[in-house]
């Protein structure tokens, strides 16, 4: 048979990308290495509650096209992303505003907050900050960077915030309103009944492939650019690839670096609910994961029992997941000698977090799909 893409991976670029390919009648197929649809997107039902099986997704975004996009596959909630920071027995609001700041230091106005932000800054004198501890310090003061940004960051890293670039943080958003919503997109939620059904909406009548690998899959690709095969003799015009792009060329020039994650997910039948939010940040160094997240949350669930997850990060090792780029100066580099070598494949797309080797939210992957998508349509 012969179709016009393959598609290699099934979370949002890959799905948003082959739903609309099919829409115009061209022929696509779509593998993913994994068992499942959906990406790091993906959630199944436990105790009929909706699990993030990799983690805390909200979609969020002010761009209108995009949410109308999405709204077309599913129908979301009012869910508004407000996570909570614990260190030790103290909670504070997150992102950084006058609740957090009432918290830390009893201040009631901004002009309070504000002040006292600013006398901890000043009497550090940091003016050319050398590492990311300095660089933090020289922008928050030295309670919020000690209570909320330290020991989240280096359990995040790995590293002592002392041996981190200052560039890693170019800011720390300071809100002096008492506004607990993390996002100010004007438009966010949780699809009703999961990211699944939403992305299975997507894929109705395409033909689709799980815990299939792509090197595993295609037999046949001519350097230059030509048509790949497969082990059945399908060919197919072009490929859309969504995996690391390092990994496509075989890790010719290296391997480019990520962070990965751990996920520990627990059901607890005797407990309706276990910390009151859907998502609450530990950032103590001390404790191994950066954040519990309780899933029936997202939803306003009310089921007898609950689900909760601990995020733990890691250090990435080939044959694990990858999760986050490290878009520090090296990676960057190697990652446009990688692009040098993928203009050498005409034929194949490099889309979304791994094959851009960049952090993408959701809505910046979907609009990245669909803007590949009218390229693509202007040559047929």
């Amino acid at each position: 048979m012969k179709y016009d893409y393959l598609i290699v991976g099934a979370g949002l670029y890959g799905s948003v990308f082959a739903h609309e390919m099919n829409k115009i009648g061209r022929r696509v197929r779509l593998i993913d290495r994994r068992q499942h649809i959906a990406g790091n997107i993906y959630t199944e039902e436990m105790e009929g509650i909706q699990v993030h099986r990799y983690g805390a997704h909200i979609f969020h975004t002010s761009d209108k096209q995009v949410w109308n996009y999405v709204n077309q596959f599913a129908e979301f909630n009012h869910y508004i992303n407000s996570p909570v920071a614990r260190y030790r027995e103290e909670l504070y609001n997150l992102p950084f505003n006058m609740n957090t700041f009432n918290r830390m230091w009893g201040v009631v106005t901004p002009a309070q907050a504000k002040a006292k932000i600013a006398e901890q800054i000043a009497d550090l004198g940091i003016k050319e900050p050398k590492n990311l501890e300095e660089q933090a310090l020289s922008l928050v003061g030295a309670d919020v960077y000690e209570k909320l940004v330290r020991g989240y960051t280096e359990k995040q890293w790995g590293r002592d915030c002392k041996e981190l670039p200052a560039f890693i943080i170019k800011r720390l958003p300071l809100r002096f309103t008492y506004d607990n919503n993390y996002f100010n997109d004007r438009y966010q939620g949780i699809p009703v009944g999961g990211y699944t059904i939403m992305v299975e909406k997507m894929l109705q009548g395409i033909e689709v492939l799980t815990g299939v690998s792509y090197r595993d899959f295609a037999t046949g690709q001519e350097e230059s650019g030509g048509r790949v095969t497969d082990r059945e003799g399908n060919i197919y015009e072009k490929v859309v690839y969504t995996g690391m792009i390092d990994e496509y060329f075989d890790f010719a020039l290296g391997h480019l670096e990520y962070r990965s994650l751990r996920f520990e997910t627990e059901v607890l039948t005797d407990c309706d609910n276990y910390q009151g939010n859907a998502v609450v940040n530990y950032t103590e160094r001390e404790i191994p994961y950066t954040r519990v997240i309780e899933h029936k949350h997202f939803e306003f669930g009310t089921q007898p029992g609950t689900v909760i997850t601990r995020e733990y990060p890691a250090l990435w090792q080939e044959g694990e997941e990858p999760y986050y780029p490290i878009n520090d100066e090296k990676n960057d580099t190697l990652f446009k000698q990688y692009l040098e070598l993928a203009k050498t494949r005409s034929n194949v797309i490099f889309g979304g977090r791994l094959g851009q080797y960049r952090y993408y939210d959701m809505d910046k992957v979907i609009a990245q799909a669909l803007e590949a998508v009218e390229r693509e349509k202007v040559e047929l």
